[in-house]
C-alpha cells in the first residue's frame, strides 16, 4: 500500500482518495511556451475538449485573483491552485510568480502547484517554494536525447533556439537539475510522461528508473491524444494493452497515478466532476475586466536602514523592503536587491521592472530621473520621513501623504557624487 505524504492529503492529483472530496482550479496565466512538442497545439476557447493546453481565456494575475474569489464562492471544495498553461509557467515567470504570491497571501490554506516542461524551472524553485508552491509536475518524455529529439521540434533558451539532438540534450539536463533541486527543497514531485507509440513506448520504463533514482514521488503515464495539425497528428492513440503493459512496468519502480483526467489549462472542480464548461463565461468575463492600478499592484517598496523608519536615499539603498497588507495590519515579506549603481536611467528602468507589483515607493529622497522613470511605470513615489507604518497607512487607507512628505527638495545622498538626475 502506497503511503501518502501528509502534504498531499488534500491534493486530488497526488492522492486518489482525495479526488471525491477535494477539487483543483487551474489558472490560465501562462500563454507562452519555450519548447515545441510534436504533439502539442495550444488552442483557446474549445469548451468541449479536455486536454492540457486548452483554455477559454487567458488571465492577468490580478484577473486571476478576482476569478479565484468567484470560484471559491461557488465551489468551496477547491483545495489546490495549479498553473499548467496554456503554455509553460516558467516561460511566463513574472505572471506565474505574481499570481501565486497574490493568492498565497490571500488564501494561505490552499495548496499551490505548477506543471512545467522543466527547461527554466530550476532557477526559480527557491522563489516558488518561498511563495508557497509545494507540488511540482515535470513532463519528461525521454531520458535519452536520441529519443527526445524525435519528440521536440525546438527548444528556446532565452533568445537562442536549439533543434534536434542539441535541443533534446539541453532540455533533459535542465529537467534533471530541476527535479533534483525540487526534491532538495522538500517539494512533492510528479512526472508526466506522454506515451507515444513507436517513439518512446519501449523507453518509459527507463524514464521511471531514472526518476526513482532522483527521488520522484509519483509518475503518470498519459496516452498521447493526437491533435490535427501537429507532426504527431496522424499517430493512433496507444492501445489499451500497450498502456497496461507500460504502466505495469512503471509500477515496478514508482507509485503510478491511474486517475488522471488530462485536465485543461482552465480546469476547475473535482477530478470526476470538472466544471470548466460551467465556469467558462465567468473566466471570459474576468479576462476582460479592467483592473484599477492600485488593485493590480498590492505591495509597497520601502527604503529603510533598519526596517522601522523611512530614512534611506533611494540611490544608496542596496535593497528595498517589500511590504503588504495582512490581517488588518502590514507585513514585510521580502527584501529585493536594487540594480547595481551606475548606468544612469537604465538602472531605474531595471528597478521599475522589479517593482511591477508595487503601487508605491517610500524613501527619504531620490533624484529627478528615478522619480520620472518610476512614476511613468505606475509606481507612486513618496519622499518622506517617519515610521514605515505611517507611510503604509496613508498608502493603503487613503491618508494624507502631504503630512509625511519631506519639505526640502530632493538631494543626492552623501555617497553620491552625481547631480541626482541619473544616480
Amino acid at each position: 500500500m502506497t503511503t501518502i505524504n501528509p502534504k498531499s492529503e488534500r491534493h486530488p492529483c497526488f492522492n486518489k482518495d482525495a479526488k471525491g472530496s477535494y477539487g483543483r482550479v487551474h489558472l490560465p496565466v501562462a500563454p507562452r511556451c519555450n519548447i515545441q512538442c510534436n504533439f502539442c497545439n495550444r488552442r483557446y476557447d474549445c469548451v468541449n475538449e479536455s486536454r492540457p493546453g486548452v483554455t477559454s481565456a487567458v488571465l492577468a494575475p490580478a484577473q486571476a485573483a478576482r476569478y479565484m474569489d468567484r470560484v471559491l464562492e461557488k465551489e468551496p471544495r477547491i483545495s489546490v491552485v495549479g498553473i499548467a498553461g496554456p503554455g509553460d509557467p516558467m516561460a511566463n515567470q513574472e505572471e506565474t510568480l505574481e499570481t501565486i504570491r497574490r493568492l498565497h497571501e490571500k488564501h494561505p490554506d490552499l495548496l499551490f502547484c505548477l506543471s512545467s516542461n522543466g527547461l527554466a524551472l530550476e532557477e526559480k524553485l527557491d522563489e516558488l517554494a518561498a511563495s508557497g508552491v509545494s507540488h511540482i509536475t515535470v513532463t519528461v518524455n525521454a531520458v535519452d536525447p536520441a529519443i527526445g529529439e524525435k519528440i521536440y521540434g525546438w527548444v528556446r533558451d532565452g533568445k537562442v533556439v536549439y533543434r534536434g539532438r542539441e535541443g533534446a540534450e539541453l532540455l533533459l539536463s535542465r529537467q534533471l537539475a530541476a527535479i533534483r533541486k525540487a526534491k532538495s527543497l522538500g517539494m512533492i514531485v510528479k512526472i508526466n510522461t506522454i506515451l507515444i507509440p513507436g517513439v518512446n513506448d519501449a523507453h518509459v520504463e527507463d524514464i521511471a528508473i531514472t526518476m526513482k533514482e532522483l527521488g520522484v514521488d509519483i509518475l503518470n503515464v498519459l496516452p498521447i491524444k493526437p491533435v490535427a495539425g501537429t507532426p504527431f497528428g496522424d499517430l493512433e492513440e496507444p492501445s489499451g494493452e500497450l498502456l497496461r503493459t507500460v504502466r505495469a512496468a512503471v509500477e515496478k519502480h514508482l507509485p503510478l497515478m491511474r486517475h488522471c483526467r488530462r485536465c485543461r489549462a482552465d480546469a476547475v472542480g473535482l477530478l470526476d466532476n470538472d466544471r470548466s464548461g460551467e465556469f467558462s463565461s465567468c473566466l471570459k468575463e474576468c479576462s476582460s475586466m479592467e483592473i484599477p492600478r492600485y488593485e493590480a499592484r498590492t505591495r509597497v517598496a520601502v527604503a529603510s536602514h533598519e526596517g522601522l523608519l523611512v530614512n534611506q536615499h533611494l540611490g544608496e539603498a542596496p535593497a528595498l523592503q517589500i511590504w503588504t497588507e495582512k490581517d488588518g495590519g502590514f507585513e514585510m515579506i521580502e527584501e529585493r536587491a536594487t540594480p547595481d549603481i551606475g548606468g544612469g536611467p537604465k538602472r531605474w528602468e531595471a528597478l521599475a521592472a522589479q517593482l511591477k507589483d508595487c503601487r508605491a515607493l517610500l524613501c527619504a529622497a531620490l533624484g529627478r530621473t528615478p522619480r520620472e522613470v518610476l512614476e511613468k511605470s505606475g509606481v507612486t513615489v513618496v519622499e518622506m520621513s517617519g515610521f514605515i507604518e505611517q507611510g503604509l497607512e496613508a498608502i493603503y487607507k487613503g491618508g494624507d501623504l502631504s503630512k509625511l512628505m519631506n519639505k526640502k527638495p530632493s538631494a543626492c545622498g552623501h555617497a553620491c557624487g552625481g547631480s541626482g538626475e541619473g544616480c
